[in-house]
């Protein structure tokens, strides 16, 4: 893991971290969305590269557990979601002293291990009782979104695992733990040659992804403008994500 990042459970330390950073060093907590892992990497490396006294602390899981942490007081600068539902939870609280802004969007995507051993041709393979399914949990960005993918397919797919992010979901695929599963369609590449995507088709449902400066910082919101700049657009583009 690079050093910039700290996973999910490292929350409170990441701010007890970024309290303490060196002489003349501005830090910046920035709670994103698991599918950004990629992209908010390189965002946080250009973003320092351009401000050098800027530390960027990365914390990356699923958005509804990046919420629970926001709502219990973890003292983020910055929140980027996958999607605008777990986004308004948090405005609703009072937790955001910016509105949010959407700025990607992504699309479902059927996993499958290399070499695809459970012989998945498409989603309607996932009504198969024998095949081992991996989700997001229903109150994950991704499982709403799968849940409705299926829906609008006819589809009764029975998940054999409901994970509490989508990179939990691509790792099972990729460790063949799992047949097959659902995640977002920038997550395929970040599964490398160890997965392969099954075709979809047409698609007329999509994540819409927005951030929000958490505290009243002026890093805070000079981080929200850098992603939603062109550098920002440059990157999430590179990374597979569309334009909102």
């Amino acid at each position: 893991m690079p050093p910039r990042t700290l996973g999910a459970l490292a929350g409170a330390l990441a701010w007890l971290a970024a309290g303490c950073g060196g002489a003349g060093e501005t830090t910046v907590a920035v709670y994103a969305a698991a599918s950004l892992s990629e992209a908010f990497e390189d965002l946080a490396a250009e973003y320092e590269a351009a401000n050098p006294d800027a530390d960027v602390r990365l914390n990356f899981a699923g958005s509804a557990r990046l919420a629970a942490q926001i709502s219990a007081g973890a003292r983020a600068d910055v929140f980027a979601s996958a999607d605008s539902a777990t986004m308004s939870r948090v405005v609703a609280e009072g937790r955001t002293a910016t509105p949010p802004v959407l700025f990607a969007r992504n699309r479902l995507a059927l996993v499958v291990p290399a070499g695809n051993p459970g012989g998945v041709a498409g989603l309607a393979d996932l009504s198969d009782d024998r095949l081992v399914l991996a989700v997001c949990a229903p109150e994950v960005p991704c499982g709403v979104l799968a849940q409705a993918v299926l829906a609008d397919a006819g589809i009764d797919a029975d998940a054999d695992t409901a994970e509490t992010s989508v990179r939990a979901v691509l790792t099972k695929v990729s460790l063949g733990e799992a047949d097959a599963g659902l995640v977002y369609a920038t997550d395929v590449a970040a599964g490398g040659d160890k997965v392969a995507a099954v075709a979809l088709g047409p698609q007329t449902r999509f994540n819409d992804y927005p951030v929000a400066a958490v505290s009243d910082r002026a890093v805070a919101a000079h981080f929200v403008d850098f992603v939603l700049g062109s550098d920002g657009r440059r990157i999430l583009r590179r990374h597979g994500f569309a334009a909102p």
